[in-house]
């Protein structure tokens, strides 16, 4: 009768290196999530210089989208006398970028107010029409033209603030938006800027969200640009398409009433259907208008002119007086 051998403890299997390898892996895979969102968040909120930026209540932004062109080579389509003519200017195919008028279209220069076209564009790329945007203590600190009815510490809509912005030339509202944006004006004028270079804006440098400074210049060609953009934005075109708006508001009363600026709408020019002024004694009067008559669809920039109300008009006459 054989015997059978005594057995003792089962012997520990050795793991195999790869099977260690996996374990390890999933027991780091977690630490790993952690911290790609940890550096996913920090990268998104430092977008300019000064540390992170709260922008928890603000859509991300999209792709920064090319910029169309406009080439000022070439010669006029038409001439026109103009008694004492802006400093510099231009006329333009909104839709192809057709220039048919030009003055010093290259020329460098203040342009007050039409720098919220570019505050505009970035408030509707950064913001929802009902986000709510709290009312600060730097908005109620501005200069110059403003809504002058904001709610200090109260929130008001992104949309209501646009057409402040747009339509009255809102110094209080630029700031406010810039402060909701970026969480401080100085933040919001480095995107203005570096927006400028993506779009190849090489007369166009940015000092406030509202161009009150001389430091806020451009040229013809580059506003002309910025009107095609603009344009091209659903809200914008939405916005400086109005003469006036009532608006709700979280005032006294409830409704808060805005009347335009633009001399072509003022005039009732035919077709008018934006865009915007401006004024300072630096800049002179400044004027982007833009006009659709017969499935074309023109543009006025006009830099340091003593009368927007009769040059645009002129030149928009002769300009559609030649052939599409």
């Amino acid at each position: 009768m054989s015997s059978r051998p005594v057995l003792g403890p089962p012997a520990r299997r050795r793991r195999r290196p790869v099977q260690r390898l996996a374990s390890l892996a999933l027991l780091l895979a977690p630490l790993a999530v952690a911290a790609a969102i940890l550096f996913a968040f920090a990268s998104s909120t430092s977008d300019a210089p000064g540390g992170p930026v709260a922008v928890a209540s603000t859509p991300p932004a999209r792709d920064e989208p090319s910029a169309p062109t406009i080439s000022v080579d070439g010669v006029d389509a038409f001439h026109v006398e103009l008694r004492k003519p802006p400093r510099a200017g231009l006329v333009f195919d909104l839709g192809s970028g057709e220039v048919l008028w030009r003055r010093d279209p290259m020329q460098v220069l203040p342009i007050a107010s039409l720098t919220k076209i570019m505050t505009a564009l970035l408030v509707v790329e950064r913001t929802r029409p009902r986000d709510p945007v709290l009312i600060t203590q730097a908005a109620l600190d501005y200069s110059g033209s403003g809504i002058g009815m904001l709610p200090k510490g109260r929130r008001v809509r992104a949309e209501a603030l646009l057409n402040g912005l747009m339509i009255v030339s809102g110094n209080d509202a630029a700031i406010a938006l810039a402060v909701h944006i970026a969480g401080n004006e100085r933040r919001f004028v480095a995107l203005m800027n570096r927006r400028a270079r993506k779009w190849g804006l090489t007369c166009t440098h940015f000092a406030s969200s509202h161009g009150l400074e001389p430091g806020n210049r451009s040229c013809a060609r580059d506003l002309g640009v910025l009107a095609r953009i603009a344009m091209s934005r659903q809200r914008i075109r939405r916005v400086v398409g109005r003469t006036q708006a009532v608006l709700r508001f979280p005032i006294k009363g409830g409704k808060l009433y805005l009347y335009g600026h633009n001399p072509l709408m003022r005039l009732g020019y035919a077709g008018t259907i934006g865009l915007k002024t401006g004024y300072t004694d630096e800049a002179g009067r400044c004027f982007v208008g833009v006009v659709r008559r017969a499935g074309r669809t023109l543009g006025v920039v006009l830099l340091d002119s003593r009368d927007p109300a009769k040059h645009a008009p002129k030149l928009l006459d002769a300009a559609f007086a030649t052939s599409g």
